[in-house]
C-alpha cells in the first residue's frame, strides 16, 4: 500500500510540466507584444524626425490622418490625404488619397508600399498639371535608412492625363508599367551612376508626341497610337544632385557634369514590327540631344511609310526625274517609283536577322537635337534647357 500511494502522487507532481510550453508561448507573446509597441512608438518618433530633416532640405511631407498598425510582424504606416511638396522654381505639389508603407520587424531595411490613386501633380496653389491613376500601385526600397541600394515601382493599368488638354484624353496609358533601379557596381560619390530598367506592356502615347515640334509630332503620333511593348535597360551617369529644381536647370547641371544615358538594351514591339537597339545619349551645350543608337528593325517598311520617308524618294529632284520619265514614256516613272523602295531600305543600312526574322540594321543619330534615320533627316527634338 505505501508503494501504491507513492506512485499515484508522482504523476500529480509532474503534471505541471504539461503547462510549461503554454506558459512559454504566453511569455514570448507578451515579450514580442512589448517589442512591437516599442518599435511602433520609435517609428512615430523617427517619422517626425525624418519629416523635420526633409523639410529643412526643401521637401515637406504631410498626412491628413496617420495611424500605425500591422501587429504582430509588420509596422504599417497609413497616411490618408498624403501630400508632398518640393521647394524650388517652381514648387511642385503631389497629392494622394492614401499611401501605406510597411517594414517587417525582423527586416527593417526593406520598405514596401502601396498607393491609392489618383496622384495629382501641380505647381503650388495652381490646378493640377497632371493626374496619374492606376488600378494597383506598389513600390519597394531596400537599404533604408543608411542609403538606398535598390528601388522598384509597379503600376497596373496606369494612365496619365493633362487636364489642360482639350478632351482630357490620356497622354499615356499602359496595361502595366515596371521601373527598377539600383546603384551601379563601382559607383560612388565621385562617379554616381544608377542602373535602371523600364518595362511597359501595351503602352499607348499618341498625345505625348505633341511635346515635339509639329513635324515630329505628326510622325510620332502615328507610331504611338497603337499599343507598344517596351523593355529598356540602361545606366545613367552624373546624378550628383537630385535636389528639387526646374527641369531645365537640372538638365543644364547634368550636361555640365558630363551626364550620360547609356542604353544597354532596348526592345520595342508593335504588332509585327520589332526594334532592338543600344547606344548612348548626352546633351550639348544648348540642351540638344546628341548621340547614336544602333538599331535593328523587323518590318521597317511600315515605319518608313508612317514617317513618310518613302515619299522623299518621290519629291524634290528625285520626284522631278520620275515625272520626266513619265513624260518620256508613260508609266516608266511609276515603275521607277516602285523600284525605289528597296533602294531606300538598302540606303538605310544593311540586311540582318532579328529574333529569327529578316531585319535591317541602321543608326538613329541625334545631332544637337536633329534626328536622322540612317542618312535621312526626320525631324528635331527641342532643346531640354
Amino acid at each position: 500500500m505505501p508503494d501504491s500511494g507513492f506512485r499515484s502522487a508522482a504523476p500529480r507532481r509532474r503534471r505541471w510540466l504539461l503547462f510549461v510550453p503554454f506558459v512559454l508561448v504566453v511569455v514570448l507573446a507578451a515579450a514580442w507584444t512589448g517589442v512591437w509597441f516599442y518599435a511602433a512608438r520609435r517609428a512615430e518618433a523617427d517619422l517626425a524626425a525624418w519629416r523635420q530633416r526633409e523639410r529643412q532640405a526643401g521637401l515637406t511631407q504631410t498626412c491628413a490622418s496617420q495611424s500605425i498598425g500591422g501587429y504582430p510582424f509588420l509596422l504599417e504606416v497609413h497616411c490618408g490625404g498624403a501630400g508632398l511638396e518640393l521647394q524650388g522654381m517652381p514648387t511642385l505639389q503631389f497629392k494622394l488619397p492614401l499611401a501605406v508603407a510597411a517594414v517587417q520587424v525582423y527586416d527593417p531595411k526593406l520598405l514596401i508600399g502601396e498607393f491609392t490613386g489618383p496622384l495629382e501633380v501641380s505647381e503650388a496653389r495652381r490646378e493640377a498639371a497632371a493626374v496619374i491613376n492606376w488600378t494597383l500601385g506598389q513600390a519597394s526600397v531596400r537599404g533604408l535608412p543608411s542609403g538606398v541600394e535598390r528601388a522598384s515601382l509597379v503600376l497596373v493599368g496606369p494612365t496619365v492625363r493633362a487636364p489642360s488638354l482639350a478632351g482630357n484624353d490620356p497622354v499615356l496609358s499602359a496595361r502595366r508599367m515596371e521601373l527598377h533601379a539600383r546603384q551601379a557596381p563601382g559607383s560612388g560619390t565621385g562617379s554616381p551612376a544608377v542602373e535602371a530598367a523600364l518595362r511597359l506592356d501595351a503602352a499607348v502615347a499618341e498625345k505625348l508626341a505633341s511635346m515635339f515640334d509639329a513635324t515630329v509630332a505628326d510622325k510620332l503620333g502615328a507610331l504611338a497610337a497603337k499599343p507598344i511593348d517596351a523593355d529598356i535597360a540602361g545606366t545613367v551617369r552624373g546624378l550628383e544632385d537630385l535636389s528639387p529644381k526646374p527641369w531645365p536647370a537640372w538638365f543644364k547641371e547634368w550636361q555640365t557634369r558630363g551626364g550620360e544615358l547609356k542604353i544597354e538594351k532596348a526592345r520595342l514591339a508593335q504588332q509585327d514590327v520589332i526594334a532592338m537597339g543600344a547606344g548612348a545619349l548626352k546633351l550639348t551645350a544648348r540642351g540638344g540631344l546628341d548621340g547614336t543608337l544602333k538599331v535593328a528593325v523587323v518590318g521597317i517598311e511600315k515605319i518608313l511609310k508612317m514617317l513618310d520617308i518613302d515619299r522623299m524618294m518621290t519629291e524634290g529632284q528625285v520626284g522631278a526625274s520620275f515625272n520626266a520619265l513619265d513624260r518620256l514614256i508613260p508609266g516608266l516613272g511609276g515603275m521607277a517609283r516602285q523600284s525605289a523602295a528597296p533602294s531606300l531600305i538598302a540606303a538605310l543600312g544593311e540586311r540582318t536577322e532579328l529574333e529569327g526574322k529578316p531585319a535591317v540594321a541602321f543608326p538613329i543619330r541625334f545631332d544637337d537635337g536633329t534626328v536622322f534615320l540612317g542618312p535621312f533627316r526626320v525631324g528635331a527634338v527641342p532643346p531640354l534647357f
